[in-house]
């Protein structure tokens, strides 16, 4: 399943042509390519689906969406991120058992 994640858009930055961007989802900030949102500005709250910025979406609807997201524990697993409480375990040797 394909999933859009809302995040905010912190800070903007030219990469050898390419407009990139540093959004944060929730805590978790992730490197994002603004090619297909070169009008995105910080501040600005984006739907950003494998790894492109892709439409802008208003504040409560992007929160909305991160909550519901969070709720069923699956927003670290959709950005590549390990959840916190379980790099806790491992980092403790607790392997998670």
């Amino acid at each position: 399943m394909c999933l859009g994640v809302p995040g905010r858009i912190d800070a903007i930055r030219d990469e050898q042509g390419t407009p990139m961007a540093s959004v944060d989802f929730g805590g978790i900030r992730k490197d994002v390519c603004l090619a297909y949102l070169p009008e995105a500005e910080v501040g600005d709250y984006t739907l950003v689906h494998v790894g492109f910025a892709i439409t802008r979406i208003d504040e409560a609807s992007a929160l909305e969406t991160l909550e519901l997201i969070r709720s069923i524990g699956n927003l670290a697993e959709e950005l590549g991120e390990e959840p916190a409480d379980l790099a806790g375990d491992a980092a403790a040797g607790g392997g998670g058992s």
